[in-house]
């Protein structure tokens, strides 16, 4: 994550090195070199995860694409698996959710892609700069993981960790570190691919280059003595045998296509890769993980006759240097202490010669540097999953992402709050990206991301909105219909965030996007049920995570959180056009912003500023606090439908402090936070559903990939 640029200059000269890579393999890896150096030279700004990769004359077959299943695994034991590019990457960007899900009781499973040895330092501020040591720098990072994973476990920080050789393949080995308390446990694994391995060969040259080998660097004191190495297919391959030996419900991974991003004086690029708000190793590692959850996916299906049950999370990096942050100081203080841990301190006494812990990373440093990467955590994806509906009969549905593809829950019978086993629904491989709205007749119409493709090697990396439609409600599904995205180029077309969509009267389906250019975008299904042309609707920059709804008169409206306000869109008259139509001058928003419509018919938006605990709710000219609704991450409102003549409370939604569920009914000084009996950590962002008078579902996904059911009871004041 943090890792130094390595200079370019660098070089492996170890002839065990070309023995093993062999000589005519090794002749066509530096010919494929030798062309992608060229081409850097002509595309330096490509953000494309591959500083400028060539043409390949041999493209290999697209990634099989996860079959649709009406069976899914059982889910005994939840199990998160992350897939980071450096020693540090999950707790400066995944985090606080893996801790919350870690005390939580569910098992730990971290793989660490590259050696994280950047140029070998490990830099003391104010102290002069040490003798470069890769594999002494590699270990000292991996010993800093110990120690915060050691503290977040409840122990001492400097607990010994089993460690040993785990085989991955005939050839593969990598450095295995276990360690549990009060049934809790962490397992890291360190795959130590060199970030810059013989012949300057980066990650994504492994990615984008066919040809192209790279080898693993030898931690100092670590109990793997040999190196491996690996092609672009080994690591899909080792990456899903990973997968298929722990059986992951969760998996986290890092962003693969991140924002572009302007370099200037006022944006500097520090470590980002050229034209874009990321590193360039998490780029390729987030693809190499994505292509193997669908090569894992599709041969478990075809192996087992199910499809393996795992909800799947994308996290954001340098992204967060870029727009306001968004932990409050108390969960930023937790997330410090881990990161603090790693940084460690060369004056400690840990047992581990080659350094405790990554020493520029100590301390306070973390929290006092400009670039502010710790004081947020953002999803790639920021939509609602599970996406909850009803159905004729008064059943909860819901719509989510199950082994990569689209399933369907509903629930067993009207008000039972279980929902039944999950119908798949095909599509994949899908990101965790979707929406479901019933249209003016009663159908129901799903849209979905997709990646289209992720070939990798100089073939295809393409995404595309997917949508899903009942013949009749309650009926069987359409086919899957492609409706491609607002950006005609595929590179692009990557950078398309999340739909969002609200059905209206008038039969319409309005479908929105974020596009590569940080504005927005709209696509409408007519009553008939053809999409129309893409559209874009202008504005200033906005973060992903879109909210629409319809006002009192069946008019659309859409906000969404900007750099310096909350950006809005609507109609001016129902079937209208939707416009950009700005809000009255709003506090910068921290986080996606709620929308709620009000008794007089009107919109209200509530949400959090940024680093703040405590939310607002704007409206009517006023801005309403809410101190006791103390929490982090976006802000759901709802306005249940009127009851016996009376207009229920506004109902919100959120995480509290702790990363769990909390509801509160009402706005007024009386109004208190509901949490459920047995405390429910959501993965990823939970939802809210309003029902009839005061009455409210919420529908989130647990670690082992299961949606729940929450119906709180409101209280007498609100």
């Amino acid at each position: 994550m943090r890792a130094s640029a390595p200079a370019d200059n660098s070089r492996t000269t170890s002839r065990t090195a070309d023995r093993t890579a062999g000589g005519p393999t090794r002749r066509r890896t530096l010919a494929a070199l030798a062309a992608v150096t060229a081409a850097t030279a002509a595309a330096t700004t490509a953000c494309s995860g591959s500083p400028g990769a060539p043409t390949a004359s041999a493209i290999p077959a697209r990634p099989p694409s996860p079959r649709a299943a009406e069976s899914f695994a059982g889910t005994e034991n939840a199990l998160l698996l992350q897939i980071l590019a450096h020693p540090d990457d999950d707790l400066y960007f995944m985090n606080p959710d893996a801790e919350h899900m870690l005390r939580a009781g569910v098992p730990v499973v971290c793989v660490y892609v590259t050696a994280g040895e950047a140029v070998g330092l490990n830099r003391v501020a104010g102290e002069p700069l040490p003798r470069p040591d890769k594999p002494a720098y590699s270990a000292a990072r991996h010993q800093g993981l110990r120690q915060a994973y050691a503290q977040m476990l409840g122990l001492d920080k400097f607990t010994r960790w089993r460690r040993s050789v785990l085989r991955l393949s005939k050839d593969i080995t990598a450095e295995t570190n276990v360690l549990g308390n009060a049934g809790r446990s962490v397992r890291l694994i360190f795959l130590n691919i060199a970030m810059l391995s013989q012949g300057n060969v980066r990650l994504p040259h492994l990615w984008d280059v066919p040809g192209i080998l790279m080898r693993t660097l030898v931690a100092a004191d670590s109990p793997v003595r040999t190196t491996s190495t690996y092609s672009h297919q080994t690591l899909v391959e080792v990456l899903a045998s990973i997968m298929d030996r722990y059986r992951p419900t969760v998996i986290h991974t890092l962003d693969p296509d991140p924002d572009f991003q302007v370099h200037d004086a006022r944006h500097p690029r520090d470590n980002d890769q050229p034209g874009c708000s990321d590193h360039r190793d998490h780029t390729p590692v987030a693809l190499f993980a994505w292509k193997a959850i669908a090569q894992w996916a599709d041969d478990v299906a075809r192996r087992e006759k199910r499809a393996p049950r795992f909800t799947t999370t994308s996290f954001r990096g340098y992204y967060n240097q870029r727009w306001p942050h968004n932990l409050p100081p108390a969960v930023l203080a937790q997330k410090a202490r881990a990161v603090a841990a790693y940084g460690g301190s060369p004056m400690w006494n840990c047992g581990n010669q080659a350094g405790c812990g990554d020493y520029s990373q100590g301390g306070t440093r973390p929290l006092t540097n400009r670039k502010g990467w710790i004081r947020s955590t953002h999803y790639r994806y920021p939509s609602a999953l599970p996406t909850p509906l009803t159905d004729p009969d008064g059943r909860l549905v819901a719509y989510g992402v199950l082994g990569a593809q689209a399933v369907r829950w509903r629930e067993t019978a009207p008000g039972s709050g279980r929902f039944g086993a999950p119908q798949g629904l095909g599509g994949g491989p899908l990101a965790p990206a979707l929406c479901a709205v019933r249209d003016a007749r009663g159908r129901q119409v799903v849209v979905a991301l997709r990646f289209s493709a992720l070939d990798g090697q100089g073939g295809a990396n393409t995404r595309e909105l997917v949508a899903l439609e009942q013949h009749t409600p309650n009926g069987s599904f359409r086919a899957w219909t492609g409706l491609g995205t607002p950006e005609p180029d595929p590179e692009r077309g990557r950078r398309v965030g999340a739909p969002a969509a609200v059905a209206t009267p008038d039969g319409r389906v309005h479908l929105f996007v974020r596009t590569a250019d940080k504005g927005l975008a709209t696509r409408v299904r007519d009553a008939a049920g053809h999409w129309g042309p893409w559209q874009r609707l202008g504005g200033g920059e906005i973060q992903d995570g879109l909210t629409v709804l319809l006002d009192g008169q069946a008019r659309v409206h859409v906000v969404a959180a900007g750099r310096d306000t909350v950006h809005h869109w609507a109609q001016d008259r129902p079937g209208g056009p939707v416009a950009l139509r700005p809000l009255a001058d709003l506090p910068v928003p921290g986080e996606q912003p709620g929308a709620v419509l009000t008794p007089d018919g009107s919109i209200a938006v509530v949400y959090r500023s940024p680093a703040a605990p405590v939310p607002y709710l704007h409206g009517d000219g006023a801005s309403v606090p809410l101190p006791h609704f103390e929490g982090y991450g976006p802000v759901t409102a709802r306005s249940p439908a009127p009851s016996g003549g009376r207009r229920a409370p506004v109902v919100l939604l959120s995480r509290d402090m702790d990363g769990g569920v909390q509801v509160q009914y009402g706005t007024g000084a009386h109004a208190r936070p509901l949490r459920p009996a047995s405390r429910l950590v959501p993965v990823g962002t939970p939802a809210l559903l309003a029902g009839e008078g005061a009455q409210v579902h919420v529908v989130g996904m647990s670690p082992g990939a299961t949606p729940w059911i929450w119906r709180p009871r409101p209280t007498s004041r609100a």
